[in-house]
């Protein structure tokens, strides 16, 4: 069954209010939650750990995802990821450090794939190349992949893009960014993607305009069942 990833995030970085965001959405039917790793204008890193305290009082299942361009910072983000005891780390790019970093851990792993560049991430190449750098990546052991699907052009393209990937990898999928319809959502389920991430679009109430942050998650979970 597709399912909602609630990222505590805009303009891939994590909101600054993301607990007292928390403490409105605690009685929705969330089952995944996540945030981005820090960056400039996003949430003081001092404050991950008491978030991540917070989520903990849910039955939630936590991701962190790495939009960070370097190796050195993609690695920080891993041992966050360990230090912060999440569910699963998403993204980033190096994946071999990654792995490393996560060792010995229950933490899953969904790594990028095809060329990622700038922030908010853009995600270029070929649907060719993009599947079979997923095969490449497969035999590294990950638990599935990140794929930014919708912040690639043309738009027109993502269903063959998901198919293709998921033919290639028959691994889970989570697709990140820019799902900011109902179309898209309902694109998601079609496809049988595992979860995809919503994070701007919520907090700008697309799905119930003048509504909730609440209100806006409910609408997205309605659609799901």
């Amino acid at each position: 069954m597709t399912d909602l990833i609630y990222m505590l995030t805009k303009d891939d970085v994590t909101i600054p209010n993301s607990l007292e965001v928390v403490d409105e959405i605690m009685d929705t039917n969330l089952r995944y939650i996540g945030f981005k790793d820090p960056q400039e204008g996003g949430l003081p890193a001092d404050k991950y750990k008491p978030l991540m305290a917070k989520l903990r009082e849910t039955d939630m299942e936590i991701f962190i995802e790495v939009v960070s361009e370097s190796e050195e910072l993609n690695l920080r983000s891993a041992k966050l990821a360990v230090d912060l005891g999440v569910d699963y780390l998403i993204g980033g790019t190096f994946i071999d450090s990654s792995m490393e970093a996560i060792k010995g851990t229950e933490i899953g792993f969904f790594p990028y794939i095809g060329k990622i560049v700038g922030h908010p991430c853009i995600l270029e190449g070929s649907i060719e190349e993009i599947a079979e750098e997923g095969k490449m990546v497969k035999t590294k052991g990950i638990t599935g992949i990140n794929l930014l699907a919708y912040r690639r052009e043309p738009a027109s393209e993502v269903p063959l893009l998901i198919q293709e990937v998921q033919k290639a990898v028959g691994l889970p999928l989570i697709i990140a960014g820019s799902i900011n319809s109902f179309e898209r959502i309902e694109k998601m389920k079609e496809l049988g993607v595992w979860t995809f991430t919503i994070g701007g679009a919520i907090q700008d109430g697309i799905f119930v305009p003048g509504g909730t942050i609440k209100e806006n998650i409910n609408a997205v979970l309605e659609v799901l069942k």
